[in-house]
């Protein structure tokens, strides 16, 4: 454990909001390197201090005062990852607003349902939004009081000020005077929308605290170590992470692009120590190992210490390959929701890792159960929806008392998500409650099957959904993506498939791209409105 975790953990924890430990960097580690952005495809190299981070943080919570805005007014973030991301995020705490992240694959529709909900007065954008956001902007001026543009000066829209221009001779030496408590509302996350509309999950100051502590407890981030972040900076997921190396000091750096060269020459010029992979980037690199397409002794890689993957149920069979390749490695997987502000709440732990398959064990400072659709406690080996409690539990859905009555009871998360413990006490995920097939009565999860599928040496994903049949109810189908070069048929998939169980076979099989989201989870709800109505020939026979 970590003397940050164990402090938090003694009499009378320590307090702290999160600009506040941003304003501590800046005076212990002043001239050192605090962010780098690095764009591979454009040859770019960008980097800030502690005290430039800092500073401009504090020139836009000024600019923000200057404006008008204050506490618990809202400001809307839309941007991808960049250098400028952090500051500004920062800039909207210390000004006393809340922060609302927005998916950047957000469609107009979605980005103005997002931001009415808010009632967001200012809109920071990137240039990428330009057009997304001019086809609601009527509908935006109804709220939005100022547009902020982050990008090259010289496509700013004339709707818009520039950032650069928003923060200028602002005071840069603190942020204004607002008394922010630990307890007050912080920022308004997005849920993906995936299925449906978001849902708003407002979090705390003490929320995002919380994830700082947590993620340092679990990994045990120096000022030395470098966190290399990859995944999208407006989900809780990538930027919690790096809470656990912030809250000590440790340089971030912010990767733009993913291809497996990419990721390898910045962890080896970069030095990066910890890196957070999603299971397709993983799979990506080890293909472009095996077909030499990267060759690992050209690479610095001593260094790292530390590849955490998750987001989404992580494949055995993945994270043994990985070690084959990467052996001086530690692993760990970690499972969390937006709702409770990221990762963290169930972690398998650096010292579980030769235990590869579940979720772990309940995170620092969170309590698990695993209880049956009454909400008794299921004994050992029982499937049932896995609940949390702790410090990083949101306070509510925004707007929104049915959505949280449903999630919240008896001061408990329910997370939608299947699990169970085995004879060891740890947690398996078994698959998401909404994604069970329903087959002849029985009950198959499709992370079963796809864990059981990603083993064949030619398939690189694999995505598993119901679709409606009349006489079974469902039959389970399998999306299958082909590693490159190779070739495979449906027979071939179905003789692998021997190895399962016949009633959890799949019944029908589609050659085709896994759709996933930015944060690496398969779209489901995407890939059953593909192929419900699909007319393709019944493969049934094939496995009879």
């Amino acid at each position: 454990m970590s003397a940050v975790g164990l402090f938090y953990m003694g009499t009378g924890r320590e307090r702290m909001i999160i600009t506040e430990i941003l304003a501590r960097n800046s005076r212990r580690y002043t001239t050192e390197t605090a962010l780098v952005e690095r764009a591979p495809e454009e040859g770019t190299r960008r980097e800030v201090t502690w005290e430039d981070f800092y500073k401009t943080s504090n020139r836009f919570a000024n600019a923000l005062e200057k404006l008008g805005m204050g506490k618990n007014d809202k400001v809307v973030q839309l941007m991808t990852n960049c250098l400028e991301w952090l500051p500004v995020y920062f800039g909207i705490l210390s000004s006393g607003c809340w922060v609302v992240p927005l998916n950047f694959r957000f469609e107009s529709a979605k980005i103005r349902l997002c931001t009415e909900v808010a009632e967001a007065k200012v809109f920071v954008f990137g240039e990428e939004f330009i057009e997304r956001i001019e086809e609601i902007k009527d509908e935006l001026d109804k709220f939005v009081q100022t547009f902020i543009f982050v990008g090259e000066g010289g496509k700013c829209p004339e709707w818009a000020l520039h950032y650069d221009a928003f923060i200028r001779d602002m005071p840069a030496d603190a942020p204004p005077p607002v008394d922010i408590k630990i307890e007050d509302e912080a920022a308004l996350y997005f849920t993906s929308g995936t299925t449906g509309i978001p849902k708003a999950v407002l979090l705390t100051h003490r929320n995002l605290e919380h994830a700082c502590y947590v993620e340092n407890n679990h990994h045990g981030q120096t000022h030395d170590d470098v966190f290399l972040c990859i995944p999208p900076l407006y989900h809780t997921g990538a930027k919690m992470h790096w809470f656990g190396s912030f809250i000590v000091g440790g340089k971030c750096v912010l990767l733009k692009g993913i291809k497996p060269e990419w990721i390898l020459e910045a962890v080896s010029e970069e030095q990066a120590t910890i890196v957070w992979l999603l299971v397709p980037w993983a799979h990506d690199i080890i293909i472009a190992i095996e077909t030499g397409e990267v060759d690992l002794p050209e690479y610095k890689l001593d260094q790292w210490r530390l590849m955490h993957a998750g987001a989404q149920p992580v494949p055995p069979s993945l994270i043994k390959s990985w070690l084959d390749y990467f052996p001086g490695q530690a692993y760990d997987t970690n499972y969390g929701l937006t709702e409770t502000t990221g990762p963290g709440c169930v972690h398998l732990g650096i010292e579980n890792m030769d235990y590869v398959g579940p979720i772990g064990v309940p995170g620092f400072d969170w309590e698990v159960h695993i209880v049956d659709r009454k909400g008794n406690t299921l004994p050992g080996g029982e499937t049932g929806e896995l609940i949390v409690k702790g410090p990083g539990m949101m306070k509510e859905y925004y707007k929104n008392p049915e959505e949280t009555a449903k999630s919240i009871r008896n001061g408990w998360l329910h997370t939608g998500d299947m699990a169970r413990y085995d004879h060891k006490g740890y947690i398996w995920l078994v698959d998401r409650k909404k994604d069970v097939i329903i087959y002849g009565g029985e009950n198959i999860f499709p992370v079963e099957i796809e864990n059981s599928l990603i083993k064949h040496k030619k398939i690189k994903d694999v995505a598993v959904i119901g679709l409606p049949e009349e006489r079974l109810g469902e039959i389970p189908a399998a999306v299958i993506e082909v590693k490159p070069g190779c070739e495979l048929t449906r027979l071939d998939v179905m003789e692998f498939a021997r190895q399962l169980p016949k009633y959890k076979r799949p019944r029908k099989i589609f050659f085709d791209k896994v759709p996933r989201n930015p944060t690496g989870k398969i779209e489901k709800p995407k890939i059953r409105r593909m192929y419900a109505e699909d007319e393709r020939k019944d493969i049934k026979k094939l496995i009879e």
